[in-house]
C-alpha cells in the first residue's frame, strides 16, 4: 500500500471525536464498515490514517473503529505523562462507549502492549472476543553493549544535577534534556518528543508484560513479519510461549509493518481468523 493511497483512503472518510475522562482527553477516530465491532490501535509513533486500508479490506465483515491513540494523530497529547495503564483504561472506555458490545480487536506494535494489558484484566474477560497481535511489543528485549555504554553516559551527566535544590535540579535537567549530547544518547523515538509525551514514552517502553501474560485466558493470534527487525520474531515466539492460548504465524518477506509489505496475504489470514466459516 503506497503512502499516497493511503492518505487517499484517510482523506475520504470523516473522523469522529470521543471525549474520554473528566480532564475533557479529546480521542480522534475512524469508523467504518459493517458488522460486529473491531477495534484497530496502531503502534507508537504511527496513527489510525495507517491502519485504514486495512479496515477498509475488512469492513465487509466487521465494523472497524480506529482510534488516533493520545498523543499521535489527530489526537492531543495527554496533560500529564501516562503509563500502560492509561492507555488501556481509554481503550477500554471507548471500546464500551462508542461500540456498546463485545468486541474483536486487532493491534500492532504499541497497541498489542495495551491489548495484552488489558486482556489481563477481569473486565476483559466480558468486553473481548478475538485478539489479534501483530509485531506486538511488551517483550524485554535483547540489549547490545552500546545500549549499556549509552545508559552509563546517562547516568554519569546526570549524577551532579541531582544534588541541587529541587527547583534547580528540575530546570537544569529539563536543559539537560534538550541538549544535543543528551537526545544523541537517546532512542531515535525519545529524542523526538517533547513535553508530557516524552515521559510518557519512557513509562511505557519500561514495563515488560512477561509476568502478565499467563494470567491472559484469551485466545490470542500472533500474525507476525518474519522479517521484523522492531519486535523481532524471537519476541514473538516469548510471547506465544508465555501466553496460555496463543498461536503464533509468521508471514515471510514482511517486517514489522506486515499489513502493508504483504497487504494481501495478511488480510487473508486475519479474515480467517475473525470469520473460519
Amino acid at each position: 500500500m503506497s503512502g499516497n493511497k493511503a492518505i487517499m483512503e484517510a482523506a475520504a472518510h470523516q473522523k469522529h471525536t470521543y471525549e474520554y475522562g473528566p480532564g475533557g482527553q479529546f480521542v480522534s477516530y475512524y469508523k467504518t464498515g459493517t458488522g460486529p465491532p473491531l477495534l484497530i490501535l496502531h503502534g507508537w509513533g504511527s496513527r489510525a490514517s495507517v491502519m485504514l486500508p486495512l479496515a477498509n479490506a475488512l469492513s465487509d465483515i466487521r465494523t472497524c473503529y480506529i482510534p488516533d491513540l493520545p498523543g499521535f494523530g489527530d489526537s492531543p497529547p495527554p496533560t500529564t505523562p501516562w503509563n500502560v495503564d492509561n492507555y488501556v483504561d481509554l481503550a477500554s472506555s471507548f471500546s464500551s462507549s462508542i461500540a456498546g458490545e463485545p468486541i474483536d480487536v486487532l493491534a500492532h506494535s504499541f497497541g498489542g502492549r495495551i491489548v495484552l494489558k488489558w486482556c489481563c484484566l477481569q473486565e476483559a474477560k466480558e468486553l473481548l472476543n478475538k485478539v489479534v497481535v501483530t509485531g506486538g511489543a511488551g517483550m524485554k528485549p535483547r540489549r547490545s553493549l552500546s545500549y549499556y555504554r549509552r545508559r552509563i553516559s546517562a547516568t554519569v551527566l546526570k549524577a551532579p544535577f541531582l544534588l541541587l535544590p529541587e527547583k534547580l535540579r528540575n530546570r537544569a535537567l529539563e536543559r539537560l534534556r534538550r541538549s544535543r549530547l543528551w537526545k544523541s544518547l537517546g532512542s531515535s523515538d525519545y529524542s523526538r518528543l517533547e513535553g508530557t509525551m516524552r515521559e510518557t514514552f519512557v513509562r511505557t517502553v519500561s514495563e515488560h508484560l512477561e509476568s502478565c501474560l499467563p494470567e491472559i485466558h484469551q485466545e490470542i493470534f500472533l500474525l507476525w513479519g518474519k522479517g521484523d527487525d522492531a519486535t523481532p520474531w524471537y519476541q514473538a515466539e516469548r510471547m506465544e510461549k508465555g501466553l496460555r492460548n496463543g498461536t503464533l504465524v509468521g508471514i515471510d518477506q514482511a517486517g514489522h509493518y506486515a499489513f502493508l509489505d504483504q497487504p494481501v496475504r495478511f488480510t487473508r489470514i486475519v479474515r480467517a481468523y475473525l470469520d473460519p466459516a
